[in-house]
């Protein structure tokens, strides 16, 4: 009888072992996370009134980061990135986060990471793209639609009553005087170089991969690679083995992170294309909008 007591005793005593192993195990498995932050569309300070496409807010993004940094479980970060950059304002404070992310994070670019978008990426640890994804555009334009030559032709005139000289500048309605175009190129060249100092210290760019990025010219990935502006070509697949081995990980689970959209944003997406072509991509690239006594930055 005592015998028996004492290999059940065996048993229990091994069950128990196994049993709180096997807990160990799962919870080690469960604990050891990469999280997908998405970055799609068009980034921006502000949701558009009457949205045709999905846009990025700076403010999800940070939400999703702070989150990921406080999660034990998560232990690095990919964010997914298929943007054609956005306003510069929502881009630097995206871009400002990463760097100050105290985990991992790799940039996996698909289709396109142009301009605020690459500006983003370039604060991550890694980047990921495929040799026919869209990077760079590190650059700047400024333009707008003008009608004065329309009003002149059906006789309407444009009266500008403003205290300040330059408040008017770049109303769509007059021509734009060419002390008022110098004012403007010089805002412009001072966005262009401060976009462009940060990607130079985030990808540690020599003298000369900065002048030749400086143009604002896209790359593709095979192209982006020898420039120094991408670390490793690939997909999926690359970024998360990448991720694993900054994170010191053999496995992880993933997890996505989305910003759920109303209804109404979902039917508007359907009316709208739904994939990025190559050709808005760069036409929103680092573009500067002049308005009536506002001048908004987009990178």
């Amino acid at each position: 009888m005592n015998k028996i007591i004492k290999i059940l005793i065996v048993l229990l005593a091994f069950a128990l072992v196994s049993f709180t192993l096997s807990n160990l195990l799962i919870k080690a498995e469960v604990f050891d996370q990469i999280a997908i932050i998405q970055i799609k569309g068009p980034i921006t300070s502000e949701q558009p009134s009457f949205p045709t496409s999905k846009t990025v807010l700076p403010e999800n993004i940070i939400s999703f980061l702070d989150s990921a940094e406080k999660d034990k479980g998560i232990k690095a970060v990919i964010l997914e990135i298929n943007s054609p950059g956005g306003t510069a304002v929502a881009s630097k404070e995206i871009a400002s986060r990463v760097k100050s992310f105290n985990k991992p994070v790799v940039a996996w670019i698909r289709d396109l990471g142009t301009s605020g978008a690459y500006w983003v990426a370039s604060s991550a640890d890694k980047i990921i793209a495929d040799d026919l994804s869209i990077t760079g555009s590190v650059g700047v334009t400024s333009s707008y639609l003008g009608f004065s030559g329309l009003f002149e032709k059906f006789g309407i005139s444009y009266e500008q009553v403003a205290a300040g000289k330059y408040k008017e500048l770049g109303s769509p309605y007059k021509k734009l005087e060419e002390q008022e175009r110098e004012l403007l190129m010089s805002k412009i060249n001072k966005i262009h170089r401060i976009f462009l100092d940060e990607v130079a210290e985030n990808r540690n760019l020599n003298a000369e991969q900065i002048n030749k990025i400086s143009t604002g010219e896209f790359f593709l990935g095979s192209e982006s690679k020898s420039l120094g502006l991408i670390d490793y070509l690939g997909s999926k697949e690359v970024a998360i083995n990448v991720t694993k081995q900054l994170a010191n990980l053999t496995e992880a689970s993933i997890v996505t992170y989305e910003t759920k959209q109303s209804l109404f944003e979902r039917l508007a997406f359907v009316f709208n294309s739904f994939s990025f072509k190559v050709g808005e991509g760069i036409s929103h690239g680092f573009v500067e909008e002049t308005k009536s006594a506002n001048f908004e930055a987009k990178v």
